[in-house]
């Protein structure tokens, strides 16, 4: 049987915080990109693709490089 490690209830918030950051921001990366027009149908999904299979560093690079690229719908 799986057993979690003994760690405090402080060392616990810190660790599912920082994984709850991570996630939004690839979330946000994905919801951004679906609702931008970036000219072609194509470049919408390589950047959620990117969001989805590299997740807190394909959020980053769309949030930096992605966004600028394309226009709100």
């Amino acid at each position: 049987m799986f057993e979690l490690p003994p760690l405090a209830p402080s060392q616990w918030i810190v660790i599912l915080g920082a994984v709850g950051v991570f996630a939004a921001i690839s979330l946000y990366a994905i919801w951004d990109a679906s609702r931008r027009d970036f000219g072609s149908p194509t470049a919408r999904f390589g950047w959620i693709q990117l969001s989805v299979m590299v997740p807190f560093l394909g959020g980053l690079a769309y949030l930096i490089f992605g966004r600028k690229r394309g226009r709100k719908l």
